[in-house]
C-alpha cells in the first residue's frame, strides 16, 4: 500500500462574517485571488503533493462551491462533498465528513488560509509517532497577538494553546493538519472547534504533534488580508523549479532500471529533495527511459516503479511534483518507439513541456544531471544546467539554492 497520503479534507463552509458584503453570494474560499478563486490554489497545492481525493466540507453557499469544483476532474482530483445542515464549527464539520475518508490518515486544511509547508513530511511524522492522533503545522510569526500562540514541549508535542496576549514573535496554528482517521471518527457531530475544544484536549494527553515551519502564512479572512493576498499568492505560484535527472541523480545508474531490487538512492537522497520541498521549490524529474523503447519494460511497469520510488521518497519526508519521461530511441527503439523526438535529452522537449504546465520562475530554476546531454537540454530550454560529478547531494543542492 502506498504511504503517500491521497486524501484531504478542506474546510469550506465558514460564515465569512469578517469579509462583509463581498461574501454574501461568493463564499470565502471562492473569493478571487491572483486571478482565480482561492480554492483553486489550495487544490493545486494538494494535487502537487499527491492528493487525488478531496472531501469539501461545505455549508452556506454549498451550491456555489459544488458548481465551481464539480467532480474535481478539472483539478486532477476526485471531489466529494460533506454538507453541514447547520454551522458545526471546524471540528464538527470534520466529524460529519469522517465516514467519507477511506485511508488511515488524512490531510485537513482551512479553506481560507495557505501555508506552503511540506505536507509529505507532516504525514511522515504522524506515521512515525504511533501514539499521536494528529499533527499540526505551526508557523513562526513576528506578532502572535492576532492569532494566539501555541507552546511546543518535548518530543515535538504541543504543550498548550495560549489565548491572545502580549505582542511578539511566536508559533501559531497554520491551519494545516494531518489526522488519524480513527481519531476523526471518534469525534461527535456537534458544534465544536478544533482549536478551542479538540486540539487542547489532545495536547493535554500528549497526543498532538507540532511541526514548526518558516513557510509564509497567509489568509483571506479579512478585507485587508484578502487585498494583501493578491500579490503574495501570485508570487507564491511562480516557484523556482529543481529539474532532476533520475538515473544517476535520484538513484545510482545501473542501466535501464525498473526493478526495486536494484534500486539504491544516491548519497544524500531523499534528504536533498526534502530540502527543496521545505523551502517551497517545485521538484520535477525529467528522464530518458529508452528501456521502454527497447522493450526491456513497459510503460505500465515504469509507472508502477515510479510510484514505488515516490513511496520511498515519502518515507524520508520528500516528494516530487511531476515525472516526465521519454521512451524513444532513434536506433534501438522497437516499433513506434524507434524515432527521433524532441523529448529525448539533449533535446529540450520534456523541460519545455514542464515549463508550460508548471509555469516556474525559470531564471531561478536549475537542472541537475550526471550527463552532458542533461546540461545541453537545460540550456536549450533556457534553464541553468549543472553537471553532477559526485558527492553528497544535500551539499550540492544547498550550494545551488544559496
Amino acid at each position: 500500500m502506498s504511504v503517500v497520503v491521497r486524501e484531504a479534507l478542506v474546510l469550506a463552509g465558514g460564515l465569512a462574517t469578517r469579509l462583509g458584503d463581498i461574501a454574501e453570494e461568493v463564499p470565502k474560499c471562492l473569493q478571487p485571488v491572483a486571478g482565480r478563486p482561492f480554492l483553486d490554489h489550495l487544490l493545486w497545492q494538494l494535487h502537487r503533493y499527491g492528493v487525488r481525493r478531496v472531501v469539501l466540507c461545505t455549508g452556506r453557499l454549498h451550491e456555489a462551491v459544488a458548481a465551481h469544483v464539480g467532480d474535481g476532474s478539472a483539478f486532477g482530483v476526485q471531489a466529494v462533498y460533506s454538507r453541514e445542515p447547520e454551522a458545526l464549527g471546524t471540528a464538527g464539520a470534520l466529524a460529519l465528513a469522517a465516514p467519507l475518508i477511506e485511508g488511515d490518515i488524512v490531510l485537513a486544511l482551512n479553506g481560507d488560509s495557505l501555508c506552503d509547508c511540506n505536507l509529505t513530511e507532516l504525514a511522515r511524522r504522524l506515521r512515525a509517532e504511533g501514539d499521536a492522533d494528529a499533527a499540526i503545522v505551526l508557523g513562526h510569526v513576528r506578532d502572535a497577538d492576532r492569532f494566539g500562540s501555541v507552546a511546543l514541549g518535548e518530543a515535538a508535542r504541543v504543550a498548550a494553546f495560549l489565548e491572545k496576549g502580549p505582542s511578539g514573535p511566536g508559533l501559531v496554528n497554520a491551519g494545516v493538519y494531518c489526522l488519524r482517521t480513527e481519531w476523526l471518527r471518534s469525534l461527535n457531530v456537534v458544534h465544536s472547534a478544533l482549536e478551542r475544544d479538540e486540539f487542547p484536549a489532545l495536547a493535554a494527553r500528549g497526543r498532538l504533534l507540532g511541526l514548526p515551519t518558516d513557510a509564509p502564512l497567509l489568509d483571506i479572512g479579512t478585507p485587508e488580508s484578502l487585498v494583501a493576498a493578491q500579490d503574495t499568492v501570485a508570487a507564491w505560484r511562480r516557484k523556482p523549479c529543481a529539474f532532476l535527472d533520475r538515473d544517476g541523480i535520484i538513484n545510482f545508474d545501473v542501466g535501464h532500471l525498473c526493478d526495486p531490487a536494484q534500486f539504491d538512492f544516491t548519497p544524500g537522497m531523499p534528504e536533498a529533495i526534502r530540502l527543496l520541498n521545505d523551502i517551497g521549490w517545485l521538484v520535477v524529474v525529467v528522464s530518458n527511459q529508452a528501456g521502454i523503447g527497447r522493450g526491456k519494460y513497459t510503460e505500465a511497469e515504469f509507472e508502477a516503479f515510479t510510484e514505488w520510488i515516490d513511496d520511498r521518497l515519502a518515507e524520508g519526508g520528500a516528494h516530487v511534483d511531476a515525472v516526465y519521461h521519454c521512451p524513444h530511441h532513434p536506433t534501438a527503439g522497437v516499433g513506434e518507439y524507434r524515432r527521433e523526438c524532441e523529448c529525448r535529452k539533449p533535446a529540450p522537449g520534456m523541460l519545455l513541456r514542464a515549463i508550460a504546465e508548471w509555469e516556474p520562475d525559470v531564471e531561478r530554476s536549475f537542472l541537475l544531471g550526471d550527463k552532458q546531454s542533461d546540461v545541453d537540454a537545460a540550456e536549450a530550454a533556457g534553464v541553468r544546467g549543472v553537471l553532477y560529478t559526485g558527492g553528497d547531494l544535500r551539499d550540492v543542492v544547498r550550494s545551488l539554492i544559496a
